[in-house]
């Protein structure tokens, strides 16, 4: 069983890069998805973010009001790290879930984990969740024009962009590199060399 880690920054197209590994016969685990289901009403973090936050940021259903939260903790870095503190927990225990559950099912397979701040924490931390780093980039014209196309203003793009870890550092970290730049077909063919090298371990 091997552990590799697809990150990047916004609009390199760091998702699509793990779904064509899917398609290969990996096993996927997407963080953020992680980062939903942990804050399910009822469950440990979204009980812990209640008790800190209040309950004025529920919807009527229960679930939590992002837009309400990210307002709060966005402004103020010391409510983001409890909000952090809450839900990292929990991500890791059913990240590992997921990870003894597929050993158990395909124990010469691989993992994929979808985590876009992989190299935030950290490259010694990085390493604590995976085995090899792949770092999705492309330039800078490409992520602009993705981004726009889901609906941003050039403006919001750039700054987004701003704010992350730019990707070339992120790239002195990487084990292997997939250029998304050019066609799927071009970044499909890097996906599968990379897919049969990290299956020879």
């Amino acid at each position: 069983m091997i552990i590799a880690g697809v990150t990047g920054t916004i609009g390199t197209g760091k998702s699509t890069v793990a779904r064509m590994f899917a398609d290969l016969g990996a096993f996927v685990i997407d963080a953020d998805q992680l980062a939903h289901d942990v804050v399910e009403p009822g469950k440990v973090a979204w009980q812990g973010i209640v008790d800190y936050f209040g309950r004025d940021i529920l919807n009527a259903d229960q679930t939590l009001n992002r837009q309400k939260l990210a307002a709060i903790v966005f402004s103020n870095p010391e409510k983001l790290k409890k909000l952090d503190s809450i839900m990292h927990p929990e991500i890791l225990k059913e990240d590992q879930r997921l990870v003894e559950e597929r050993k158990a099912v395909d124990p010469n397979g691989l993992i994929i984990k979808d985590i876009p701040l992989l190299l935030e924490v950290g490259p010694e931390v990085a390493h604590l969740l995976v085995e090899k780093i792949i770092v999705v980039y492309a330039s800078e014209e490409t992520q602009i024009k993705r981004l726009i196309n889901r609906g941003l203003s050039e403006e919001d793009v750039r700054s987004r962009i701003k704010s992350q870890v730019p990707v070339r550092e992120k790239m002195k970290f990487a084990d292997f590199t997939v250029n998304n730049d050019s066609t799927m077909e071009v970044t499909r063919q890097q996906v599968k060399v990379i897919y049969d090298k990290l299956m020879q371990h």
